[in-house]
């Protein structure tokens, strides 16, 4: 066969080859999760299918391993594969054919990838750690570039308010030298993945892509490096997870895959936020349906985690992060909306595939039972556990923005940080909740306490040596103002310094202001010292009784011990430590954290007016 020939054979090849490739017709738009592991502790799988009347066609795994059973949906469009796949099956990819009288018109090449098991991750966070609460589009803008994308609604506007400001990954990646050095050991960041709406989409919470991180942010590479190069600093990440919604332009809300895949009203519906209807003896099946299904927000349809394909769809999102990702703790948004029943399913199915994982649940409640009832193994009524082990405790948020700001009485001021602790019997583990002083949803703590630096430092200093788990917002450090009865976007103001052009640099103590400077250096040293002091990871907690608005407390052992004193008056005040020989008989002297300054005679210590402290017990 001459050159010619070869060749011109070569190209009718070719020609049929593409001919044939092009009568296949491109049925399938969406492929979710897009693949899976092999070894995973739940061999059952289930994957969506989304594509034109999909569920018309023949569907075919083409593996001999794989038990496959379809199920179709309300809505043609949608097709569910569930896989069993056997424990000790191998990383393959394998095809999965879209058929039509016996003729393939489309394949998905689906893989089955091998676990990681070599990367230090999945860490779980506890006592030890201190959480910096961050809000990704406010924090540092590490990328310019990425700024706006085409494809999303919303481009950036550093001067709304409540507009997108740019601030992304790179952003962190950029500054976790600076959390080092303030002394924080793990990283909750609000979420991360695609919000397609036109406007508010800055907080994360509308979100319309779960597989995806947001454009404007980075990409799903981009959040892993995050993950690596935090752990590499000694930095734990959490994700912050939502399940109760999602955003109006998610795809599934423009071609539902049944009519109760979200909950539906005649009209828009909002919820009645009241969720103390989920416990109440008396509540009317009206108030409760209202709780349970109202939407957030207009922009915010709420999801029917009751639907079995829904409920295992998010469930299987989860695990595929924490998989993905090698994130080490979640923190989940709006706990007690969501279905309680699927969500302590999702919860059981995460500590499944990680044993040593955490997760924190915000139930935002006034009440300590109402909070105690979202921690797992509690002693509810109902038998219920949401397998959830940590909780937010707002109760005590609430206590220590009014304990410093109240005249002294027998329930009020700095009694109220005793009788909020005083009923820890309740939870299930006190231990095991979330102690803040603000978030991105409260007033700012600095304006709660009208700009008082002395009070801020006690609530610092209690915040950091009580019972619990400390959570930070950015910004305290820096004395950051805002009340949440304004627009949210002020109290979410830009870490000065995260964008290039700021005038001011809040990363490092040449760009911060005398009292910026005082408090950062106030939290650093306090974080450091926590950091290695297991008697505040895990020492019992024993209390006095709050007299003449002072209020002592003993982190102890058999071996060590931890007091702390709170004088929230406005002058000296001599304490006789008298009343607490019961703890203190035991040692001689004292070494006083904050002001590095030995203490020799505990029988009488002195305390100056509107300040904390932080003493060591030596024997």
């Amino acid at each position: 066969m001459n050159i010619k020939c070869a060749v011109f054979l070569k190209l009718l090849i070719l020609f049929f080859h593409f001919s044939s490739l092009q009568t296949y017709s491109q049925i399938v738009e969406k492929v979710e999760p897009p693949f899976w592991w092999a070894e995973m502790q739940n061999p059952e799988l289930q994957i969506m299918i989304y594509g034109d009347k999909v569920s018309e066609y023949d569907i075919h795994v083409n593996h001999k391993h794989l038990l496959i059973d379809l199920e179709k949906v309300e809505n043609p469009n949608y097709i569910f594969i569930n896989l069993s796949v056997p424990k000790d099956f191998q990383s393959t990819i394998f095809e999965i054919n879209i058929e039509k009288d016996g003729e393939i018109k489309e394949t998905i090449n689906y893989e089955l990838k091998e676990r990681d098991k070599n990367k230090i991750q999945h860490q779980g966070f506890d006592n030890s750690d201190v959480i910096y609460l961050l809000m990704p589009d406010r924090f540092s803008n590490g990328d310019p570039n990425n700024d706006n994308s085409d494809k999303m609604l919303e481009k950036v506007n550093r001067n709304d308010h409540d507009g997108r400001h740019g601030g992304d990954i790179q952003g962190i990646i950029n500054h976790l030298d600076y959390f080092n050095e303030l002394g924080i050991t793990s990283l909750w960041i609000n979420p991360l993945l695609e919000n397609n709406q036109k406007k508010y989409t800055y907080h994360g919470y509308a979100i319309s892509d779960y597989y995806n991180i947001d454009p404007r942010y980075g990409n799903n590479e981009k959040y892993r490096e995050l993950v690596d190069k935090a752990h590499e600093k000694g930095l734990k990440i959490l994700m912050d997870v939502v399940l109760n919604h999602c955003g109006i332009n998610h795809w599934w809300i423009k071609d539902l895959p049944s009519g109760d895949w979200i909950h539906q009203f005649s009209e828009y519906t909002q919820s009645n936020f009241r969720t103390p209807v989920l416990l109440d003896p008396y509540v009317s099946n009206y108030d409760k349906n209202l709780q349970q299904n109202g939407w957030f927000d207009s922009n915010m349809p709420d999801l029917n985690q009751q639907n079995k394909f829904l409920a295992k769809y998010l469930i299987q999102n989860t695990i595929w992060w924490i998989e993905t990702s090698g994130i080490d703790g979640i923190r989940l948004d709006t706990q007690p909306y969501a279905d309680k029943d699927m969500i302590a399913e999702w919860a059981k199915s995460i500590f499944q595939e990680y044993p040593n994982f955490n997760i924190v649940g915000e139930a935002w409640q006034q009440k300590i039972p109402i909070t105690a009832y979202w921690q797992e193994t509690n002693r509810n009524f109902d038998g219920y556990s949401s397998n959830i082990p940590v909780v937010t405790d707002f109760p005590l948020h609430y206590a220590i923005n009014e304990a410093f700001s109240e005249e002294q009485s027998w329930t009020e001021g700095m009694a109220k940080l005793y009788y909020i602790l005083a009923q820890d019997f309740v939870y299930s583990n006190p231990m095991n909740t979330l102690v803040f002083l603000d978030n991105h949803d409260v007033t700012r703590i600095f304006s709660t306490l009208n700009k008082d630096l002395d009070k801020l430092k006690m609530a610092i200093a209690f915040q950091l040596t009580t019972r619990g788990i400390p959570s930070v917002y950015y910004g305290t450090e820096l004395l950051m103002e805002g009340f949440s009865h304004e627009q949210h976007g002020k109290m979410r103001q830009d870490f000065p310094g995260g964008w290039p052009n700021d005038n001011v640099n809040g990363f490092i103590s040449e760009g911060r202001n005398e009292k910026q400077n005082e408090i950062f250096n106030f939290y650093s040293k306090l974080l450091n010292w926590r950091k290695s002091s297991e008697i505040i990871h895990s020492g019992k907690l024993t209390h006095f009784i709050p007299e003449n608005n002072i209020y002592v407390y003993f982190r102890h052992s058999d071996d060590n011990c931890v007091m702390v004193i709170l004088n929230n008056n406005d002058s000296n005040q001599i304490i006789n430590t008298k009343k607490f020989n019961e703890i203190i008989s035991q040692y001689m002297i004292g070494f006083e954290i904050l002001s590095d300054s030995e203490i020799i005679n505990l029988k009488h210590i002195s305390i100056n007016k509107k300040s904390a402290m932080i003493i060591e017990l030596k024997k």
